[in-house]
């Protein structure tokens, strides 16, 4: 997801995206560990994905400040 669509969310929808993709990669490692995942680079796009949430919380965070 791209940070321009995420700087649109409120903070309420930026705290439910980032509960949601911790959710899908935990699901994801359990799936990778079983054998069942067939691209294993769905988890660093997963990871690449909730760093961007992450960051834009803490921006508004400190703009907020």
């Amino acid at each position: 997801m791209k940070a321009d669509k995420l700087r649109d969310l409120s903070p309420d929808e930026l705290l439910r995206k980032e509960a949601d993709l911790k959710a899908e990669l935990f699901n994801l490692r359990f799936r990778s560990a079983t054998g069942q995942l067939e691209n294993p680079l769905q988890i660093n796009l997963l990871k690449k994905d909730l760093a961007r949430v992450k960051t834009i919380i803490r921006e508004n965070q400190l703009k907020s400040s």
